[in-house]
This record gives structure tokens, sequence and C-alpha cells, in this order.
């Protein structure tokens, strides 16, 4: 009976472990993700803050000392005259005597939507439309608070608190496709960052804006199907198409110019900017001198970055600072930008890393605030009164991310004490930051510490995460590093199957994205193709498989010199790196080097076919997701970036096109899309999958209706995770 029992018992245990296992239907509906804080936004006090309930039904006010909450600012049970069950995010108003309450979201492309906005008045609890004629955009409260512009439908408009909400037109010639105005186009809006290209002036007397002439842009199409989850029934029986403007590598950009607003007179000025015929206006920002506006411009080679500042009623733009690079700018030095009274913060690489530099307002150098071989990534406040500046780098390893201070004389302190991955958002006085912590090993951590670097509250820590976690059978996670045959030492993790055996050979399926400046290869929780702390890996270690990410020349954290090798040819050193990687790990005595696969999304998924027909044939198998093969395709502003013009270099597009090395492809190949992709368009897959037919090479296809280049909705994401899951395990 004894025997009986522990057999039992031991079946008992076994049961449940098995139990216990991630699925791929777990990693699709995010059962192991880790839980963050949402709508978290300083007040301006310095000792409080406001954040979105779990239900998104309230705004709350918490102290920034002791992270309880203090007070409830907006209810949906309360607010009168307008009943809401919920809603999405919403905009404090400066003097924070309002809130916009954003409403029935509804997304137009990676940053751009369109809501319904409701006006909160906090002191009587009122709820008013903010417009009745139609969802809006990019609503902007006026720094005096008394006024709130948006646009619609491509032109702006402007509504005057003091005058019983009086709506106003300001511009009048948007049209779909033909004119934007305080909005940007599609390659603006994905390569450049950003969704409002409008700002009022100091003193509420102004508005500026970029007016943005897409008439003369090609135009791109794709068809819309009925499909499902959700379904479009006017295409039930006959297709339909989107028709949208979308600038290829070498082709005609939107027609840029910055105009001013003058709210009184309303009278439009254009400014004067002596910028190339074919430059950019990435950015353009009032500074605190309502007689000043900045506009930040790039050549179209983007390796020239001039900050104009101009006067919105003379029109007049002067110089005052100028960067200048040999191959490109990188985005941090328009998008981080931070205006003081008399003072600008900006990066710049021209030491060979990403730093913080001092400017007088007039755009004289002031200093060089940081040094040393190692990448600033945010820059988070300047106390003025203290001299003492914040921000986040990775010094001392590519792979982690620390706060620090350094204060006028140069004397540098580390806040956060966890090693790791760390992101700060600071309290307005500087005096108190919410620090956001992981590591492979510890999902998100969030902590209320003061400027001296001391944790004093917990606020969110994923306990039920890590319970939950410590109950699967997981992968270990380990990092490491190589040199390849070129004498270049190359990062990357690793994750091996829980019973892991080193006597065993085990096939090893690598997972990489490679695309400039980008990384993988992160001490943080967000390790794994789907950046929830390696769960899809963990699903293919159970069944067999070593995990492995590597990131190659071209990708972040380790200075210019490193990223910007690639300059002119991308993806031919990004997949000589992938071939080595793979011919490293077959030197591990656990390694089945004959059974190698690779995959990745979007770069990922083009870097997976160049990878493939390198030549050596390292790869068993491979997975290739919505990607490009040819940047003859892709947008203007991300391609000529780091290849300029097809015109200009024929035979780095030729180096760099999947396409053109498509016959040398050796191993068993997928090619996912989705059919709605706005971003790397279908024909990227319908002509490479061409140019394998005609090469006598057998693959096999997976196409995603009505999908764009994230490919979820309904089943989706299941369908795809298991689709990819399933060719690994048959071909390798």
């Amino acid at each position: 009976m004894k025997k009986l029992f522990v057999l039992f018992y031991a079946l008992m245990c076994l049961v449940t472990l098995q139990a216990q296992k991630v699925t791929l239907q777990d990693v699709a509906n995010g059962t192991y993700r880790a839980q963050s804080i949402q709508g978290l936004k300083p007040m301006l006090d310095g000792e409080h803050y406001t954040q979105i309930s779990k239900d998104h039904k309230r705004i709350v006010k918490y102290s920034f000392k002791t992270g309880k909450e203090v007070a409830t600012i907006f209810d949906v049970a309360t607010a009168r005259n307008h009943k809401l069950k919920n809603f999405d995010d919403y905009i404090m108003s400066p003097d924070e005597s309002l809130i916009l309450i954003q409403t029935e979201t509804k997304p137009i492309y990676r940053r751009s939507f369109t809501a319904v906005y409701y006006i909160y008045n906090v002191r009587n609890r009122t709820l008013e439309p903010l417009s009745n004629n139609g969802p809006q955009q990019v609503p902007l409260f006026s720094p005096d608070s008394h006024q709130i512009a948006f646009v619609r439908n491509n032109n702006i408009y402007l509504i005057k608190l003091l005058f019983g909400n009086s709506e106003s037109q300001v511009t009048k010639d948007g049209e779909y496709n033909k004119v934007l105005n305080g909005i940007p186009d599609w390659v603006y809006e994905e390569e450049f960052s950003y969704n409002r290209a409008f700002d009022f002036s100091a003193d509420s007397k102004m508005i500026a804006y970029v007016r943005f002439d897409e008439s003369q842009v090609p135009m791109y199409s794709f068809p819309w199907y009925k499909g499902m989850a959700p379904e479009k029934t006017e295409y039930t029986t006959y297709p339909g198409s989107y028709d949208y403007k979308y600038p290829k590598a070498g082709v005609v950009n939107s027609k840029v110019s910055v105009h001013s607003f003058d709210i009184k007179s309303r009278v439009t000025r254009k400014m004067e900017l002596p910028v190339d015929s074919d430059g950019y206006v990435p950015r353009i920002k009032f500074t605190d001198d309502p007689e000043k506006l900045a506009i930040m411009t790039l050549n179209r080679h983007q390796n020239r970055f001039d900050l104009y500042m101009a006067n919105p009623r003379s029109a007049i733009c002067k110089v005052a600072i100028r960067d200048e690079a040999e191959q490109y700018i990188k985005e941090q030095a328009y998008s981080d930008i931070a205006f003081y009274p008399e003072h600008i913060v900006m990066m710049s690489e021209r030491d060979g890393y990403n730093h913080l530099y001092l400017y007088t307002i007039g755009g004289n150098l002031v200093k060089q605030i940081t040094k040393g071989e190692f990448e600033v990534k945010d820059f988070l406040g300047w106390d003025q009164k203290a001299n003492v500046f914040y921000y986040t780098s990775n010094e001392g390893s590519p792979l982690r991310t620390a706060v620090y201070k350094i204060d006028g004389k140069g004397k540098k302190t580390k806040l956060s004490t966890r090693t790791g991955t760390n992101s700060a958002l600071f309290s307005k006085n500087l005096n108190y930051y919410i620090n956001t912590y992981s590591s492979a090993q510890t999902p998100t951590l969030i902590t209320l510490n003061n400027n001296k670097g001391q944790e004093m509250v917990t606020l969110l820590d994923n306990k039920e995460l890590k319970s939950k976690t410590a109950q699967l059978n997981m992968p270990t996670k380990e990092f490491f590093s190589f040199k390849t045959s070129e004498g270049v030492e190359l990062n990357g993790w690793m994750m091996k199957p829980a019973n892991f055996n080193p006597s065993k050979k085990y096939p090893v399926i690598m997972h990489q994205y490679s695309g400039p400046g980008s990384q993988q290869v992160l001490d943080k929780w967000g390790i794994g193709s789907f950046s929830d702390g390696g769960m899809f890996e963990a699903v293919m270690c159970d069944k067999g498989y070593i995990m492995v990410c590597v990131d190659g020349r071209g990708t972040g954290g380790r200075g210019a010199a490193f990223e910007k090798c690639t300059y002119l040819s991308i993806g031919v050193k990004e997949a000589t790196d992938q071939a080595e990687a793979a011919k490293y790990l077959s030197t591990l005595p656990y390694v089945d080097g004959s059974r190698i696969g690779i995959w990745g999304w979007s770069y990922g998924g083009y870097n997976t076919l160049m990878s493939m027909s390198e030549g050596s044939g390292a790869f068993k198998a491979g997975v290739a997701i919505a990607a490009p093969t040819d940047w003859r395709f892709y947008d203007s502003v991300y391609t000529e970036r780091f290849m300029r013009t097809p015109k200009e270099n024929g035979d780095g597009y030729q180096a760099s096109s999947a396409i053109s090395r498509a016959s040398k492809l050796k191993g068993k190949l997928l090619l996912i899309h989705g059919s709605a992709d706005d971003n790397v368009h279908l024909q990227n897959f319908m002509e490479y999958s061409e140019a394998l037919v005609q090469a006598n090479i057998q693959f096999d296809t997976q196409i995603y209706t009505n999908r764009n280049h994230s490919i979820f909705g309904g089943n989706t994401r299941n369908h795809l995770m298991n689709r990819v899951a399933n060719f690994f395990l048959q071909n390798l």
C-alpha cells in the first residue's frame, strides 16, 4: 500500500507539473504578461501625481512621498451632465482646473487616432463635449488653460472656453490625401515618432503649425476584405481598397511649411524657413519666449540637423544650433530636446556616443554635460537652482541602464540601486521619481524614490506573476558573448530547457531583430520574441529547443561606430553576424549544429532572409514575418537615413536586397504577412515569393486577412504562434 501511495503521489505531481506548462494560447492571451501602471502623470505642485484606475473609471491623485491615494479627481460615477461607462486616457490643463477625458478611441496608424473628448471641470464636476461636430485628434490646451486646439479632417480648430466654448476653424485647406495641417503625414508619423504638429505660444496668443502638402506623393493601395474579428460587412461581396500617400525611397516627399496663426487678428503667416526644398521638419515647439518658435529641420540625407528660432510675427528664422554627422543624426537629437527660459538641453553623438549638451537659448554651447564610452538613453530633467541634471544611461554595460544625476562640477551619482533596466519619471520639482525596474529574472518593479535614490515605497511588484511563474517549468536565462571570425565581440542571451542535460545535443532557434540602433539583448523582463519575459521561448524550450538571440553589428547601445558601420549596405553585416552566431553555437558541446533555425519580424524577418542566403548554409529552417524584402519598396525617411536614395547608392541597394539573393536561399522557409500591412506592404512578400518561384525554390506561406504590421485580432496571434512553432517542430 505504501508503494502504491508513493506511485500515486508521483503520478499526481507529474500531472500537476504538466498542467502548469506555458501554452501558446497563454502567450497569445498575455496570461503571464507583467503588470504596469497606466496613465501616470506628475502634478504641478511636485508633491503629487495622477493615475488611471485599473477599471478605467477614475483618475486618482497620489502622494509622491507615500504612494498613498489622496483623492479622486475624476470619477465616471459622479461626473455630471454626461454618463460614461469608462474612458481611455486623459489630458490635464496646465492649471489643472480642467481635464480632457478621452473616449471612443479609434486607431489610424501606429501613433495616430481619433477620439471623442469631453471637458471635465474639476471644481463643479461637470462634463461637456469638446465638440459636437465629429471626433477629434491631438487636442492641446493653451498655456493659460483658456483654449483648446485640435485637428479634425486635416484642419486645425480652436475652442475658446471663456466664450461659451465657441468653435472656430483655423485652417481650411486640409483634405485627405492632399493637405494635412497640424498632424504629420504617414511617413513623418511612422519614422519621426509623433502625432501632433502644432503648438501654442507661451502667451497663448498664437498657434504655430506644420502644413504637409502630400498631393504629389504617389498613392499606395491595398485591398480590404470582409474578414472576421472585426468583420467589414461592406466588403461582403466585393473587396474594397485603402488608398493613402506613401513615399518610397528616392520618391518625392510631402512639401512642408511652417505657419503661425494670430488668434486675435486671425492672420496666418508662413515662416521664412531656409530649409532645403526636400528637407524635413520633424518637430516644432514654442519656447518660454512667445517671440521664439523653435523649428527643427533635417536635410534629406538626415546628416545635418538645424535648430531655427523663428519669430512668429515677423516670420524671420535664424539658425541657433547646427549638428552634423558623417552618416545620420539620430532621432533623440530632436525628440528629446528640452527648452528652459535661458537654455536648451539636447543630445548629440558628435564625440562617438550619445551625450547631453547645454546651450544658451541663443544657441551658444555652454558645455558638454556627460562624457564617456556609454550612451545617455533619456534626459529626465534639470534642477536649475541646484544645477543638477538627471538622466539614464548604460554606463558599465550596453545591456543595462541606470538612473544618474550629475552636478555643475561634473560629480556623478548613480541613483538606481538594482542591476538591470531602470527608467524614471520625475516629479515637477525633481524631488521625487518613480523608478520602473526589471531584469531578465525579475518582472516589472515600480518604486517611489527621492532624488537621492532612496526607495520610499513599492508601488507595484508583480508578486502574482512571480508566484505564477515560480510554478512553471521555466527555462534558465543566460547572457553570453563571443568573438566572430572578424574579431567583433557580440552579445547574446540563451534560454535552455528547465531539464537541460549538457550531455545531450539540442536544436537551436535564433530570434533577432537586428535593425539599426535596436537592442534585443538587454537585461530586462521584456527579453524574448514577444517582450513578455520569454514565454514563447518557454514553450519552445519545453519542446526541446535552446532559444537564442544575438545583437549583431548595427544594433544600439555600443556607440556610433558600432551602430553606423552598416551605413549604405544594411543587412549585409547583420546577416554575416547571425551566421557567425550559428557557427559559434555549433561549437558548443550541447548544440546540434545541423539543426539551427532563425526567425524574426519586420527587420528581423528581412534579416532572416538575408541570413539564410548569405552563403554559409548555417540555417536549416527560418520564418520571416512582415519582412521588407527590397529597400526600394520601403519608405523614404527610414530607408534613406541608412541607405541614401537608390539613385545615389544603387550598388548598396542591390547588395541589401533579399530579392537579389533569393536564389541563394538555403533551408526550409515560411513567409508570413498581413494583407493590410500599411507599413511593410504585401508587395514585399509577393515580389520575394515570385523570385523564389523563378529560382525553383519551394517554400511555405501564410497570409493573414486584413491584418496590419502587428498581425493581431481575434484568434490571429494564437494562430500565428502555432504556425511558427509547428514549422520549427516539423523542420528542426
